[in-house]
């Protein structure tokens, strides 16, 4: 039933992470349970990503139902990244019309405080096109929009129903492990593209090449994934080195904690590991 083999992945971290968390609610908190139930909300934040470029499964209802589980796994509506991500962001691809692009908000920067930052100003720039989507949608295809509105009920019914029933292991092992996914969603596209250039054919987007791609669905190869957004993430590691000779040495990076320590913690104390922006204009706005 699986479009490709894969995605055995996929699904294993669908039904590993609530797992995960109904054990230490029948069981008590574990921390050597908890930090894997953490890195896992990372990568079903890619899965969702996924699932909104290429479906997983050959059969509708079973991609409906992912759907769904999904929205109830990461706390928010999968038709979010419709709506922002597919229709603007890949779109655009962090240029001048980009709404989230890193260098809207003030400056263009790439700081510890613009990685802390950036989660809460995409937030505020991009709910407004959702607005926009579901009214449009609303108009259009009312059974669409009564579909979304339906995983916002779901959400809102399994965050009831568990804090109900305990709402301090709700908010422990439910609710902060959905921030943190959030938390990513967001602060990735900070990572990605801040200080690459938005005007550029292949520069718009920095890549890992770290250990941790595997894990989380090849999402650190990101322009390859931009320039096919509609392919398995299987092949992206072929596709990008296809590109990594085309693109800039300074989008080409190791492992994403390494980078993130050499530009937030030693970028401010050496210049060696300071960023540069690649981009070719003074624009902010």
């Amino acid at each position: 039933m699986l479009r490709h083999p894969r995605d055995w992945q996929s699904v294993l971290y669908l039904l590993l992470l609530p797992a995960l968390a109904a054990w230490q609610w029948r069981y008590g908190f574990t921390w050597w349970l908890y930090l894997p139930m953490l890195f896992l909300t990372l990568g079903i934040s890619v899965v969702h990503h996924n699932l909104a470029h290429l479906k997983i499964w050959r059969s509708r209802p079973l991609n409906r139902a992912t759907d769904l589980w999904l929205s109830l796994l990461q706390g928010h509506p999968g038709f979010v990244f419709h709506a922002t991500h597919n229709a603007n962001h890949h779109r655009y691809r962090h240029g001048p019309q980009d709404a989230a692009r890193t260098y809207r908000f003030g400056r263009d920067t790439n700081h510890l405080v613009g990685y802390l930052l950036h989660p809460f100003q995409a937030t505020a720039a991009l709910y407004p096109l959702f607005f926009r989507w579901l009214a449009r949608l609303r108009r259009r295809a009312p059974g669409a929009f009564r579909y979304c509105l339906l995983q916002y009920l779901l959400v809102g019914g399994l965050w009831g129903g568990l804090a109900y029933l305990d709402w301090q292991k709700w908010l422990l092992l439910i609710w902060i492990p959905q921030l943190h996914g959030l938390h990513w969603l967001l602060a990735t596209n900070y990572l990605q593209h801040a200080h690459a250039d938005g005007h550029s054919r292949m520069d718009f987007a920095r890549n890992f090449e770290g250990w941790l791609n595997p894990l989380l669905f090849n999402i650190g190869l990101h322009t390859a994934h931009h320039l096919h957004a509609r392919t398995h993430w299987s092949r992206l590691p072929a596709l990008h080195a296809r590109y990594r000779g085309q693109i800039h040495p300074r989008l080409i990076c190791g492992g994403l904690v390494p980078y993130m320590f050499t530009t937030f913690v030693l970028g401010p104390l050496l210049p060696r590991w300071r960023s540069q922006s690649l981009m070719q204009t003074s624009e902010t706005a």
